[in-house]
């Protein structure tokens, strides 16, 4: 890999310049950029007379700074885009966008993280290089654009800096005609359909004149004598050559050498040693230019013709899957495949372990793989090999502080048989993340360099840092390169330019018959994490400490109904765990970074815990983000915040700050918080005012918050989404509380705000629907289209659901029902979701819809990936093992929908009048022996304590004291239409609507049984 050569080389054929803009005169250019982003564009001396100088300060915002000007380009079939660019900046990434007259569709080249030489060099793109990146068209073949933009977006440093560009040229290239059969001309020897056999060893040289410029992106050479030291050398004359790939070590074979986007016309193979006296090369193959695409597109096309299990799964041609591994708000974490491979850090290499009896080598897919929490729920995963004569159980988990963390494995093998067993276990350093190639978002994935790598007798050191620390000492040890073939025992210290290096231990392990054998390894993540010496013991420690900080909030419900628990303890860890500090993610890989949706919806779930410093933490964390103007940016990461407009963000910040104050009364937060929540507003009603135009009376869009793409269905081109107004009339709402609690006088106004945001909204509702011709909820005013999972947030948190439309609030979530039963029964086509449906079963309870509730839960349950690890990715898709972007996993916001409808399922708030319903989602089934019991369950009136069970044909319901009864009660929901006789402290208790209020504590009740047929 070249790293200071920018240029993608010309294609084959004749080309015709179009000199787009040479700069001479910026007049035409304007400087754009994000909110909290200064740019400015100069005239200044270029390569060639004036160049174009964009000047940038990120300002701590993720923002960009772009110069753009209205030219119209026309591409033909094939094209070129060149031009000279220097810098005097750090590193971010660069932009070439394309924009069509409409200004929604968008193509481009995007490079993150490009380094820019302060030398003046040239840049040129290919077709191939150009991608649709956005846009509602259908058809993306790139014809013609009125726009251009040349974008630096914030990278790795952000910043401010300036970056020069000059000389930018389209050109359109003719297609070139058949290419003429390749020239094989040798130093010595034969060369004979592609193969060559030299005269003699030493100095030899074979060269392959392919008659014209050729691309291709790799090679491989089959030798049946090798050379083991040679060049690859490229020459566009055949008399100046260049050094493409160095082969220093290579062991014979085959030699598959990476060459990302080469260009030549003569290729040399330069011979410089090898074992005998002369070299016999079988075949030469030319890879196309997809076989070196990328390090990722290179394994996973070596992977196709090896055999399966000599990659890890997700480069093998299927979807893998994985779990974190991680400490409370931890700044680093690790990952365990589900085949039990170890990624060390974010982007890092991993452990992967074989074992080998006889002489035969059994990886992931010589065995039965299966998967297990400790006590089925703890942040303690293990993945189990199951062979005929014996078991590999591989643990793994973080232990330590956020600032000083690392990671424990321990391998333990076991003898299945009646009879002594000698096994090797072998642990390789391999450099494969375990976040596979499908990968795209954040972080890259599938690869990781490792350049140098040495054992030290007790440590593997990778890239000049100590990383892999043995427990005890292996027996045997060592280091590869790539083109040694990756053994990795003959050698204690490499340096690979490749960056494929690899190393590996093994254990020769005699078990006596029945026996167990042990072996450890720790890995530091941040800081210097305590030494441990007994990872038995430090399991143990970490397993209690999880199991105090699981178990704040006690639900015991019969066996049949664990899975919900578990699950539930399960994804509290993942939040906790996808955090960094106090800044909660929906993940560590792809969703690195802390969206204000994802981050209140996370303390909703964290506060009901009685999480209140994880949430408060957040806030306070995340607050001093906001723009000036009052916008809350929609996410913020290391950079800063993001300028993306997503109009849903001002009601997520607002609920959070009124959450907060529910849960926990702390005035003083409030206080300090009050000018950010009224900025929100107001920035909030500027927006909805902007939508209240002549124009749009009468329309479904008036009074509306604008069109945004904070719901990901809608990033093609942002719409009026509902979601949007469904979060800002909760913020509205909220902002009101607010401010009568602290005697505001902007109270009465947030109000009538409110009221008048409510009016229009639902009126934009039922007009969207009649002009659609739909019976439901629609989820953007322009389409009328179906997505209940986006309604659910009207009912929670938006509290709407006795003031929706009942008519369409029915037809929604019955729509939902009917296809989710057709997908679930095979009787409807699908691919893949997601599952933020969760919400619907909260939906559901809140409906009255308890055994429907049930049929979801049971459904998603089983799509748990693995099972036994509770946890979901962001997609699920009906053919486990096809390979698809699949986002993080755990991901922490989908943990935290889970745990806001299972929690439902015990107890929730009715806004309608502020009651607190209990059970609603139990089915009656669970009544029977000891019951539902839960204790500390967080509500906004205290600590909620209660156990029910079913005694002699009664359902007994005992209330805990401690809590202040609600304003509106609490509410006990009849499971059918015709409820028993009640009493609620030994008096008749009559039913009203369905229900029993109970306006004190603490309260028994007991309701005689009914026959009457259950509510669905």
């Amino acid at each position: 890999m070249r790293s200071l050569l920018l240029a993608f080389l010309l294609a084959a054929g004749a080309a015709h310049a179009q000199v787009t803009d040479d700069f001479e005169r910026i007049g035409a250019w304007q400087a754009v950029a994000s909110d909290g982003v200064r740019a400015s564009v100069h005239g200044v001396p270029g390569h060639e007379g004036q160049a174009l100088r964009l000047d940038f300060d990120f300002g701590g915002a993720a923002g960009y700074a772009a110069a753009r000007r209205a030219l119209p380009l026309d591409f033909g079939a094939d094209y070129e885009i060149s031009f000279w660019l220097r810098a005097d900046a750090p590193l971010n990434n660069l932009e070439f966008k394309l924009v069509d007259a409409s200004g929604d569709n968008v193509w481009w080249v995007n490079r993150p993280n490009f380094a820019i030489s302060r030398e003046w060099q040239l840049v040129k793109f290919k077709k191939r290089h150009v991608k649709f990146a956005w846009g509602p068209l259908a058809d993306h073949t790139l014809r013609h654009t009125e726009k251009l933009e040349l974008v630096v977006s914030a990278g790795r440093d952000g910043g401010h800096g300036s970056v020069y560009f000059d000389q930018l040229n389209v050109k359109t290239l003719d297609a070139a005609g058949p290419a003429p059969a390749p020239v094989f001309i040798a130093s010595s020897g034969q060369v004979i359909n592609g193969g060559w056999t030299s005269a003699a060893g030493g100095e030899q040289q074979m060269t392959v004149d392919f008659g014209r410029p050729r691309e291709f992106g790799g090679l491989i050479l089959h030798w049946a004598q090798p050379a083991t030291r040679y060049d690859i050398d490229f020459s566009d004359d055949g008399r100046t050559w260049r050094t493409a790939r160095r082969v220093t070590d290579g062991n014979g074979g085959t030699d598959p050498l990476l060459l990302h986007e080469a260009e030549t016309r003569f290729l040399r193979i330069a011979a410089h040693a090898g074992p005998a006296d002369r070299y016999r090369l079988e075949r030469l193959e030319i890879k196309d230019l997809d076989f070196g695409e990328s390090p990722n597109a290179f394994f996973q096309a070596l992977a196709k013709t090896a055999p399966l299990g000599s990659y890890p799964r997700g480069m093998s041609g299927q979807q893998n899957y994985w779990t974190v591994l991680g400490v409370d708000g931890g700044h680093e974490t690790g990952l365990l495949s589900e085949d039990g491979a170890l990624e060390v850090a974010r982007g890092g290499f991993s452990v992967e372990p074989f074992v080998v009896e006889g002489g035969k080598r059994s990886s992931w897919a010589d065995v039965k793989v299966s998967q297990s929490l400790r006590e089925n729920y703890l942040p303690i995963p293990s993945v189990t090999w199951s062979a005929p004569k014996w078991t590999l159980r591989t643990t793994a988990f973080a232990h330590g502080t956020p600032d000083r963390s690392g990671l424990a494995a321990q391998y333990e093998v076991a003898n299945l048989t009646n009879e002594p067993l000698q096994l090797r276990l072998v642990l390789a350093l391999r450099p494969f993340q375990v976040n596979p190639p499908m990968q795209f978002l954040n972080t890259p994935p599938g690869v990781s360099p490792i350049h140098d790598i040495a054992w030290d007798g007790a440590a593997f050191s990778v890239d000049g840092r100590r990383r892999v620390f043995a427990q005890r000492a292996p027996d045997a040890a060592g280091v590869s390169s790539f083109d040694a073939g990756g053994d990795g025992f003959g050698t204690t210290a490499v340096h690979d330019d490749t960056g494929f290096a690899s190393g590996a231990l093994a254990y020769d392990i005699r078990l006596s018959p029945r026996a167990v054998a042990q072996v450890g390894l720790t890995i530091p993540m941040t800081g210097e994490p305590q030494p441990a010496s007994d990872l038995r013991a430090l399991q143990d420690a970490v397993a209690a400490s999880w199991r105090e900080r699981l178990n704040r909030v006690a639900i015991t419900v019969p066996p049949r109904g664990q899975a919900i628990v578990d699950t539930v303890r399960s994804s509290l860890a993942h939040m906790l765990m996808t955090r960094d500090g106090p800044m909660l993610r929906p993940g560590t890989r792809s969703y690195a970074r802390s969206w204000i949706r994802d981050g209140a919806m996370m303390s909703e779930a964290m506060l009901r815990f009685g999480d209140d410093k994880v949430a408060r933490d957040y806030l306070e964390w995340f607050a001093p983000h906001q723009f000036a103007d009052g916008k809350v940016p929609c996410c913020v990461d290391k950079r800063g915040a993001d300028p993306v407009p997503e109009n849903d963000s001002q009601g997520e910040f607002i609920f959070l700050n009124a959450q907060l104050w529910k849960y926990t009364q702390d005035r003083a937060l409030l206080e300090r918080m009050w000018p950010r929540v009224m900025k929100a507003a107001a920035f909030m009603e500027a927006q909805r005012q902007s939508e209240r135009t002549e124009a749009q009376r009468g329309s479904s869009l008036f009074g509306l918050l604008p069109a945004s793409i904070s719901h990901e269905g809608y990033s093609a081109k942002p719409m009026h989404s509902y979601w949007d107004d469904f979060w800002g009339l909760r913020g509205y709402r909220d902002a009101a509380m607010l401010a009568q609690v602290l005697g505001k006088p902007e109270a009465a106004s947030l109000g009538a705000q409110a009221g008048e945001f409510e009016r229009e909204l639902f009126a934009s509702l039922r007009l969207s629907a009649s002009e659609h011709k739909v019976g439901y909820l629609p989820g953007a005013a322009e389409l009328g289209d179906f997505d209940a999972t986006s309604t659910t947030i009207a009912l929670s948190p938006g509290g709407l659901q006795e003031r929706l439309p009942q008519d369409l609030l029915a037809g929604t979530f019955e729509r939902y029902w009917q296809q989710f039963v057709a997908r679930r029964d095979g009787k409807l086509e699908w691919k893949d979701y997601t599952p933020y449906e969760l919400r619907n079963v909260a939906a559901f309870v809140r409906l009255g819809w308890r055994d429907r509730a049930h049929e979801l839960l049971d459904f998603f349950l089983r799509d748990r990936r693995p099972a036994a690890w509770n946890q979901w990715a962001e997609v699920v898709g009906r053919d486990a093992r096809e390979p698809r972007f699949v986002g993080d996993m755990p991901h922490g916001w989908i943990s935290s929908d889970y745990i806001r409808s299972a929690l439902d399922l015990f107890a929730y708030e009715r806004e309608s009048d502020h009651a607190l319903v209990l059970g609603a989602g139990l089915p009656r089934a669970w009544l029977a022996g000891e019951g539902v019991a839960v204790r500390g369950l967080r509500t906004a009136y205290g600590k909620l304590g209660y156990r029910v069970r079913e005694r002699s044909g009664r359902i007994v319901l005992d209330i805990d004291a401690g809590m202040t009864v609600p304003p509106g009660g609490i509410i006990v929901r009849a499971a059918n239409d015709r409820p028993g006789r009640a009493t609620i402290n030994g008096r008749a208790a009559p039913w009203q609507a369905g229900e029993l209020r109970i306006g004190a504590l603490p309260a028994t009740v007991i309701i005689e049984q009914s026959t009457s047929k259950a509510r669905p």
